[in-house]
């Protein structure tokens, strides 16, 4: 008999994320159901605070209501983790991920701070500024799956923020151009300063190489992350190992591609095929069977740490 609230979920992830669909089939049944009801989850709010449907057709009115539309995501929320059931099956996913694994209800909380810096319009004047961002808005939900892979251990949920972090870090670096045309920027000021950039001009190819060099200092950053990350995966159980080496293996390969591309790094949206995405699940392998091996602990010096 199929579960409605895993197969709502598994449509979302289906239609808002290819490359983590790809990633999560690799998990075994009762972790890939949990996860794709966390992703769910995550994916709703971010779109209704951004005025989207699973990550794409941008409302041109979008800020309008967004603060009612994050009190109201804030409030339902609140019932799903004090255990209401609700006929909506986007919390009712949260309701028992939460409850299964025992996430501390912070966890989903400081999601919903992260999209509440949106709402507010923050500015990013540094990158522990832009961090700060990423922690909230994926660097948390990194711990929350890795909870449900059955990690506790705090030095292995640091790994796992890690991992959220890069994965933003280099979601900034492609969505840049499509971002500041809803008005929103992400790149510290710091960095686009440095070269030459007062303000980010969605239009103007001229500044595209100036603006592939500033992109390129986040991608840089998020190496060290996905290094990080890479370490931690030794904690997890193989199947999880695997799909999370996957992901990870396909989000560095998004980054490479804006790499190569210079200044036509967003001429078109940067994404892997799906024969690529095959081969890099295949590479996984080679990584997870890496970790197992063992070898010198990568510390997380000058990383930066998660409250």
């Amino acid at each position: 008999m199929s579960d409605a609230v895993v197969t709502h979920s598994k449509a979302a992830i289906a239609q808002g994320s290819r490359s983590f669909a790809a990633a999560a089939r690799l998990f075994d049944p009762a972790t890939r159901d949990d996860a794709v009801m966390l992703y769910a989850w995550c994916r709703h709010c971010d779109d209704v605070i951004d005025g989207q449907t699973l990550g794409h057709a941008q409302q041109a009115h979008y800020r309008q209501g967004q603060q009612a539309r994050l009190e109201q995501l804030q409030a339902h929320t609140a019932a799903a983790l004090a255990g209401q059931r609700t006929g909506d099956p986007i919390f009712e996913a949260l309701r028992r991920v939460v409850q299964r694994h025992q996430i501390p209800h912070r966890h989903p909380q400081e999601l919903l701070a992260g999209f509440a810096m949106d709402v507010a319009g923050t500015r990013y004047e540094t990158i522990e500024d832009t961090l700060v961002y990423c922690y909230h808005v994926a660097g948390v939900v990194g711990v929350m799956m890795a909870m449900i892979m059955g990690v506790r251990e705090p030095a292995v949920l640091d790994r796992a923020a890690d991992l959220g972090l890069a994965f933003q870090l280099t979601n900034i670096a492609r969505d840049v151009i499509e971002d500041a045309r809803a008005g929103r920027v992400y790149l510290p000021a710091q960095i686009l300063a440095r070269h030459g950039i007062a303000t980010i001009e969605p239009a103007d190819p001229a500044q595209r190489p100036a603006l592939h060099a500033a992109a390129l200092e986040l991608l840089d950053l998020a190496e060290n992350y996905y290094a990080s990350a890479f370490v931690g995966m030794a904690a997890l159980p193989p199947r999880s190992a695997w799909a999370i080496a996957a992901a990870r293996r396909v989000y560095r390969a998004i980054g490479e591609k804006l790499r190569t591309r210079g200044a036509a790094a967003w001429d078109e949206r940067v994404a892997t095929g799906r024969s690529q995405k095959l081969a890099l699940l295949a590479l996984a392998i080679k990584d997870v069977a890496a970790t197992r091996r063992g070898g010198p602990d990568l510390p997380r010096t000058g990383l930066w740490q998660r409250p």
